[in-house]
């Protein structure tokens, strides 16, 4: 089966869904991203990523020309189109195609893409196991130079972070901020259970409010479980029980290591893995019970 994409309102065989070389997003990284895992055919958080795409490019003075119900539209078209019921989906907003030059004015209509993919899940010995990350010696953008609640297609930040791990053998990097607060990893929030108390660096640290990051919270607190939000030096993470990292796709995923310190993937962390599926089933069913859906789900 051909796979397609859909590219600004079209959808377009993978092979022929083609930018522009002078499209700003490829020359500058000047545009906005969100990811979102499909389960059972529906959009995981939909709203609240569309939410957060909206807030992104304004941040960035980008005026996205599509509603967001046509969005939507586009999102499910893209995913009907490919087969899809379990899958992620990208979608990319970038400044669109003009001269070189680094004036947003120079680019008249934005680039809009859409790609679903089949959601492949992680190995299960990750969940088992747990994975290995490394505090990473690069830094991350403080916020008064790029603000990351800006969720930007510039991320060259994390990705020699990403470098540094994979050349020291490990699956991730921890960042910290210049102040050596912990922030986040390359694309995850970051907590940790320590003398009975959920941690996790809180924004004012520079890191992006991961919608997953958010789940876990209001679940933690639900469940009578202590959260404190605040700024944490990496001898925190070395002293902590139980650490884990939480994002869309990967949803919580235990750690095993940090640089040389060992952690047991733990009941806490088992416990809100487990207590996030029943909350994305909730949500599955609750969409589904809504009747029958206007993207042409049964």
């Amino acid at each position: 089966m051909t796979m397609l994409v859909h590219l600004n309102g079209k959808l377009i065989p993978a092979k022929e869904a083609l930018i522009s070389v002078f499209d700003h997003g490829f020359l500058y990284g000047d545009g906005v991203y969100e990811t979102m895992r499909v389960y059972d055919g529906v959009t995981f958080m939909l709203d609240e990523h569309l939410n957060r795409l909206y807030r992104s490019a304004l941040m960035i003075g980008l005026i996205i020309p599509v509603e967001v119900n046509s969005l939507k539209n586009y999102i499910y078209d893209t995913l009907i189109a490919n087969s899809l019921k379990e899958a992620f989906v990208r979608l990319t907003v970038s400044r669109g195609y003009g001269p070189i030059g680094i004036d947003p004015d120079l680019c008249h209509s934005p680039t809009i893409v859409i790609i679903a993919q089949e959601m492949r899940d992680y190995p299960k010995s990750f969940y088992e196991r747990g994975i290995s990350l490394i505090i990473s010696e690069i830094r991350r953008n403080p916020r008064e130079a790029l603000n990351p609640q800006i969720k930007s297609l510039n991320f060259l930040n994390n990705i020699l972070a990403k470098i540094e791990a994979k050349k020291k053998g490990s699956y991730d990097a921890i960042m910290l901020n210049v102040y050596g607060m912990v922030t986040e990893s390359t694309i995850s929030n970051i907590f940790f259970y320590k003398e009975n108390v959920l941690c996790t660096p809180s924004p004012d640290c520079g890191i992006l409010e991961g919608i997953t990051r958010g789940i876990i919270i209001e679940i933690a607190l639900r469940d009578g479980l202590i959260v404190k939000e605040g700024e944490f030096t990496k001898e925190d993470l070395y002293s902590a029980d139980e650490v884990f990292i939480t994002n869309t796709t990967l949803e919580v995923m235990p750690v095993s290591r940090i640089d040389n310190k060992e952690y047991p993937v733990g009941n806490i962390t088992r416990l809100l893995h487990k207590a996030y599926k029943e909350e994305v089933k909730a949500y599955v069913a609750k969409v589904k019970a809504e009747g029958p859906s206007i993207w042409g789900y049964e």
